[in-house]
């Protein structure tokens, strides 16, 4: 009996041992628990505290969200900006190129008719002229020149050709007073007479056709008014006008050289970095503005509690 008994307690051991370690380990556990919770913040408060923020759900109407939506809407506005930008570059590039493809275009067609009629410097008042002669003529040989041509550049295959004489008594006296043609002493005779000082032009403006009938043909020997060059006495035009003539000049130096400067002007403020060096007040670049990596190693050493965010850099 005594052994029987011996051997049912020894045999009922082993599964006492097992349970017993279970209920140590979770003893522990809540042991470990209550201590951090009563410890508070002593079980890794910062640590605790920045995963909590993170974590913590944005509730509407926070400061985040507000941090936010101005966070987004600074990116959306310096997006915006660079958009508008680069069009803005893009039109100012253009405009400075055309600028340049037109003034070149002017100085054949405006500038240089412009500069020779200042340069012949002609009687503004208008002196009386007739024509003695018309000759009409066709091919490329015959013409020469001609009084009216459409077109600068064009070859001439068809022409007219018109010589006049003018005396300098102005036309206005002429026709209060008029006189007779025998006896009047012609300054110049039988000299080439022009449309304008390149005798050239372009539709609507100038009309050869509509220009021979009103001088030529039948009016031959009709007086009529004409401008003769104090320069040079033998050129003689039948249109001048000196206003017209500097208002011409003028807008086509001045724009296409204003527009081409402005342009330009602009994209090297925005673009050459010695432009914007030498503009604004600071001396320093884009790229100085941040500390150097002698600036970081002191001010780490200076200051070991904002170590962590200097690494950032």
């Amino acid at each position: 009996m005594k052994k029987s008994s011996t051997l049912t307690t020894t045999t009922s051991m082993p599964a006492s041992p097992t349970l017993s370690a279970q209920t140590l380990s979770a003893s522990k556990i809540s042991l470990n628990s209550s201590r951090c919770g009563s410890a508070g913040s002593g079980c890794g408060s910062a640590s605790g505290s920045m995963r909590s923020a993170c974590q913590s759900p944005v509730r509407p109407g926070s400061g985040c969200v507000d941090a936010i939506k101005a966070k987004r809407e600074e990116i959306e506005m310096d997006t915006l900006l660079e958009k508008a930008k680069f069009y803005t570059s893009v039109c100012l590039g253009t405009t400075a190129i055309l600028s340049v493809f037109t003034f070149l275009f002017l100085i054949p067609f405006v500038v240089d008719p412009a500069i020779s009629t200042i340069i012949a410097d002609y009687d503004p008042v208008p002196v009386t002229c007739i024509v003695i002669d018309h000759i009409y003529a066709e091919g490329i040989k015959n013409c020469s020149w001609s009084s009216c041509r459409e077109g600068c550049t064009s070859s001439l295959t068809k022409c007219h050709q018109l010589f006049v004489n003018y005396t300098r008594i102005p036309f206005s006296e002429w026709e209060r007073n008029p006189r007779d043609l025998d006896t009047v002493n012609w300054d110049v005779s039988y000299t080439k007479f022009l449309i304008n000082s390149e005798g050239c032009g372009y539709p609507p403006t100038t009309n050869c056709s509509i220009f021979a009938r009103q001088y030529g043909f039948t009016h031959i020997g009709e007086p009529f008014p004409c401008y003769y060059s104090r320069a040079y006495p033998e050129v003689v035009i039948g249109r001048y006008s000196w206003e017209n003539n500097l208002y011409h000049l003028i807008l086509s130096l001045i724009i296409p050289n204003v527009l081409f400067a402005i342009s330009i002007g602009v994209l090297s403020y925005w673009y050459c970095p010695c432009c914007e060096k030498a503009c604004n007040k600071s001396s320093r670049v884009y790229a100085e503005k941040f500390p150097t990596k002698e600036e970081i190693v002191n001010c780490m050493k200076c200051n070991t509690e904002k170590s962590l965010s200097l690494n950032v850099f």
